[in-house]
């Protein structure tokens, strides 16, 4: 029989294990609500909003910037779940439209946006990194293919579409997320083949041409 000692401390693993989690889950997501507001924000103000104690906090994330990189990851991560399920859907048009609608209602691009130059990334994004951008590479390839897509829209004109739709502020988030899914239904419109007659203006964005917004601030 295990001695009695070994007996009760199985039950508080778990418990504290799952304590930490929630913990965890409620700091991101008051990191998101505070960084959203203003990225200049102090970490006290992501501990007071996700009702724990700094210290809770600090021991998760030992620098605002850790965190700040954290929450980065996390909503790379998220992008990339979802373009992952796309691929599973057998009409690459509809996949790609899906993905693209899915990506605004959650709000993914805001973030990234706010985010930009307020930390230094470090190598643990990378492999996120570069599987972003080859799903969403697969993701415009199965789009093409349909014919539905206009064939002079590219990779990294989906990111334009993104950040165009995540600039889109409101004091009512609810009101926000509402005209984000009226501009990319506009958005979408334009990507198609049967949009009016026309080259899109200016070269489409150039590989690493928006990495000068990661470089850290002065």
């Amino acid at each position: 029989m295990p001695k009695p000692t070994e007996t009760a401390a199985q039950p508080r693993l778990p418990g504290r294990k799952a304590q930490a989690a929630r913990n965890d889950g409620l700091i991101l997501d008051a990191a998101r609500a505070v960084f959203l507001d203003d990225p200049s924000a102090p970490i006290a103000a992501v501990a007071d909003r996700a009702g724990v104690g700094i210290s809770a906090l600090y021991r998760r994330y030992p620098s605002k910037e850790v965190l700040l990189r954290t929450l980065c990851q996390d909503g790379l991560r998220r992008f990339n779940a979802e373009a992952d399920a796309a691929l599973e859907d057998p009409d690459g048009w509809h996949g790609l439209v899906g993905f693209l609608e899915r990506v605004v209602e959650a709000d993914v691009h805001s973030l990234t946006v706010k985010l930009a130059g307020t930390f230094t990334p470090d190598d643990a994004l990378l492999p996120d990194v570069v599987h972003s951008g080859e799903v969403v590479d697969e993701l415009v390839r199965r789009a093409h293919a349909t014919g539905k897509l206009r064939p002079d829209f590219g990779t990294l004109d989906l990111g334009l579409v993104l950040e165009a739709c995540a600039t889109v502020t409101m004091p009512d988030p609810a009101r926000a997320a509402q005209l984000r899914r009226r501009v990319l239904a506009l958005l979408i419109d334009g990507m198609t083949t049967t949009a009016p007659d026309g080259e899109l203006p200016g070269p489409p964005p150039a590989a690493g041409e928006f990495a000068w917004r990661w470089q850290p601030r002065a």
